[in-house]
């Protein structure tokens, strides 16, 4: 967003950055996040269930929960691969 000072001049309005989501689980614990995927997975197994059984209402949080395990996963995986070197 630009903000008119005079005719020539365009003054930038502060620009913030949102934190994304592998910025906040890099933020946390390794116990945290192991604690976190182990209750992701017990979700995950619980929407399986609501979609086989026909009671889920939003298939989309299927992928979403899996994408979420990845991202911690992978981030397990950096921190592992970073002590290694």
């Amino acid at each position: 967003m630009a903000r008119k000072k005079d005719k020539n001049q365009v003054e930038q309005a502060p620009v913030r950055k949102k934190e994304s989501e592998a910025d906040k689980i890099r933020k946390m614990d390794v116990t945290t996040i192991e604690n976190s995927i182990a209750e992701l997975k017990k979700e995950l197994f619980n929407l399986r269930f609501q979609a086989a059984v026909g009671k889920l209402e939003n298939t989309a949080q299927i992928s979403k929960t899996k994408k979420q395990i990845a991202r911690m996963k992978t981030i397990l995986t950096e921190r592992a691969n970073a002590l290694k070197q």
